[in-house]
Formats: C-alpha cells, sequence, structure tokens
C-alpha cells in the first residue's frame, strides 16, 4: 500500500493516518451521531414479582393507566418526519422485551389480538414498519426508519406484554 522507502514512506503513512482515525471515528461512532433525529426508548418493567395487567392493551380508553406493569417511555414522542434513530434499551433485570413499530390510521380500532396467544396478531396486522425482536434484559439495540408524517404505535408484542400497558403513541410532524 506504501510505496517507497525512507522519508517518502514515512509521508505517505503520516498523510494516511488522519483519513484513517476519521474512517474508524465514523465506523465506530455510537447511534447518537447518526442523520437526523434520535428518540431514546426505554423498554420497562416492573419486575416478574409483579401481577400483569391484562386490560390496558391500545387503545385503553376509560382503563386506570396508572395500573400499567410494563410500559415503553419515549425522550419524546413528537418529531420532525424523516430519518429516526430510535436508541432502545431493555432496562428490566429480568424480562425480555421487544419493540414493534406501526403506522396507526384508525386510534379507536383494537389491534387484531389473539387471546389465546395474549399478544397482537402480526399476521392480521397490516404496516409494521420495524421492530428490535426479544431484546434481552440490560441490552440496547438501535432501529433506523424514514417516517413520514403521521401517528405510529410502538408496542411489545410479547405474549402478555401488550395488555399490561407496554406501547407508546409517538407522532411524527
Amino acid at each position: 500500500m506504501f510505496r517507497g522507502n525512507g522519508i517518502g514512506r514515512l509521508l505517505a503513512i503520516r498523510a494516511f493516518l488522519p483519513i484513517a482515525a476519521l474512517a474508524i471515528e465514523v465506523a465506530t461512532a455510537s447511534p447518537s451521531h447518526a442523520a437526523g433525529t434520535v428518540v431514546n426508548v426505554s423498554l420497562w418493567d416492573k419486575g416478574v414479582e409483579t401481577a400483569m395487567a391484562t386490560n390496558l392493551g391500545f387503545p385503553a380508553v376509560g382503563e386506570d393507566m396508572s395500573k400499567v406493569t410494563m410500559g415503553i417511555a419515549l425522550s419524546v414522542d413528537t418529531v420532525n418526519a424523516g430519518e429516526i434513530t430510535f436508541e432502545v434499551l431493555n432496562s428490566s433485570k429480568d424480562t425480555t422485551h421487544e419493540m414493534i413499530i406501526t403506522r396507526l390510521r384508525d386510534l379507536s380500532r383494537p389491534f387484531p389480538y389473539n387471546s389465546s396467544e395474549s399478544r397482537v396478531d402480526e399476521n392480521k396486522m397490516p404496516g409494521i414498519l420495524g421492530e428490535v425482536s426479544e431484546l434481552d434484559p440490560n441490552k440496547t439495540a438501535v432501529l433506523r426508519l424514514d417516517l413520514k408524517p403521521g401517528t405510529y404505535l410502538l408496542f411489545c408484542n410479547i405474549p402478555g406484554h401488550f395488555t399490561s400497558g407496554m406501547w407508546a403513541v409517538f407522532t411524527v410532524k
């Protein structure tokens, strides 16, 4: 790669080092350095010893949301359209979670929920845009999407988690 010997070779190597350092920095940059908007997402729960709620799936109209035993916390719930980077942390001590994102067209319409499996029937769910699958406790993942204006729902579809309140509404302007 570097031809010649002596001073010429040394100068070529020195000229190359800043370019190599920049390439390494870009390749190893944290997701926070990504273009667009960054949304920090925490997938949380009150622990395995807490009995899961069973009636707090979306939309939970008229339900007491203070009883949720699991949830999705967002650093911001409204962003501008474009590239969105979701930096997802499963902050649970002992429970695996996931995050699925879908566009909501009708906020009052219930999801196709399969009560025998205690989860949303993803095969009947139009418009799933992306997901972070089965994230172990204290692990992180990144999901980047180019989102258009609209209302979206982030939810966990591990059995029982959706109806325990593990969903969040997200708006793109």
